[in-house]
């Protein structure tokens, strides 16, 4: 790690896998651009980050979450707006994704089938509406949001049996990318929601046909769900290709905000609560309520305890975060400034061992 003077404060930056671009180790999430955050609000988050040196930006043709037909598309086009407002696409480092297989999309790409797919069509297609409503003519890492394969990923425990014989093969899918690449149209790409199989797949079909390679992967990780460290953080460290942790307080749960069944007006479980119930079921409560209780014996944040956590793997490249409230926003980015000590960190192993990985 090294520092950067960005804006107000000094942030830590890593490199975005094997490229020359430094990312700030805190990303700015978006998913709640376009339903619970306006574009004033967002334009303020995206200030304030900027403002204390966060250079990372993650969205997605699908945001804002819950996905809706009139919401399809609304987070991309707030984070184009702000870019060009401020004028500083040229030092903003943009990361969106292109739909994995669904058919719970008729209205993203009606002209190329009903069904997405990651093949040629649709990924030129969703890049070309990407870079549309970003208002940009590139993109700086380009993911797949989730695999063409069947895979347990969404909070689904255990292997789903395999029934589809017709996946986008990989190498297929890399080519479409690769087509992306030569025209200028994105600069790297990454992976989301991947397995250790997927992640192997990409990478060594891209050394062998000297297609692009993966420089990073978007996995859900934080201290009720450890995942990752199993299979994965081997390939991101051996691989240089870091992880990007997406939901690192689990969905808000680890700030201790839920516990007891609280439901704060506004918050995402009062509002949607079965679609994020995969952090708010009854065996990861003792676990949340455990590492709320260590941060707080300890003097810190439930949120900085929950981030740093994330922050001092050495297999991550950025953490992403997310806020509806400002207030949560200022809170989330100081976690930077927060370093578990070992003692920290041998109590939260403690109480790992009791409840590994609660939430899927």
């Amino acid at each position: 790690d090294h520092h950067v003077q960005q804006g107000s404060a000094p942030v830590k930056y890593r490199k975005l896998g094997k490229t020359a671009i430094d990312v700030s180790t805190i990303c700015m999430g978006t998913m709640t651009y376009g339903q619970q955050n306006s574009e004033q609000e967002a334009f303020e988050q995206l200030d304030y980050a900027w403002d204390h040196g966060v250079n990372f930006l993650d969205t997605a043709e699908m945001y804002s979450i819950p996905p809706t037909e009139a919401t399809y598309g609304l987070s991309e086009k707030m984070v184009g707006n702000w870019m060009q407002a401020r004028k500083n696409r040229d030092k903003v480092i943009v990361a969106t994704k292109v739909l994995g297989r669904t058919q719970g999309f008729p209205y993203a790409r009606p002209d190329v089938g009903k069904e997405v797919r990651l093949n040629k069509a649709h990924i030129i297609r969703a890049c070309d509406e990407s870079l549309k409503r970003l208002q940009t003519d590139y993109i700086d890492l380009y993911q797949l949001h989730w695999p063409d394969r069947t895979v347990n990923i969404f909070g689904r425990r255990g292997f789903p049996a395999i029934r589809e014989q017709d996946a986008v093969p990989v190498r297929e899918t890399l080519d479409a990318l690769q087509t992306l690449v030569e025209a200028g149209k994105i600069r790297h790409i990454g992976l989301s929601n991947e397995t250790p199989w997927g992640f192997m797949t990409f990478l060594n079909l891209a050394a062998q046909h000297g297609l692009p390679r993966v420089e990073a992967v978007q996995n859900i990780y934080h201290l009720v769900n450890r995942h990752y460290e199993v299979g994965m953080s081997e390939i991101s460290l051996r691989e240089e290709a870091g992880l990007l942790a997406y939901s690192p307080l689990a969905s808000g749960t680890l700030t201790g905000k839920y516990l007891g069944g609280a439901l704060p007006e506004g918050s995402r479980l009062k509002l949607w609560g079965p679609r994020f119930d995969r952090h708010s079921g009854e065996i990861a409560q003792p676990a949340i309520h455990k590492y709320v209780d260590l941060a707080h014996q300890h003097g810190i944040e439930p949120a900085h305890l929950a981030i740093a956590f994330t922050l001092q793997q050495d297999f991550l490249t950025s953490s992403i975060i997310g806020a509806t409230k400002m207030p949560q926003l200022k809170t989330n980015i100081a976690a930077v400034d927060v370093t578990l000590r070992d003692d920290l960190l041998k109590a939260i192993e403690a109480i790992h061992e009791q409840h590994p990985n609660t939430c899927i």
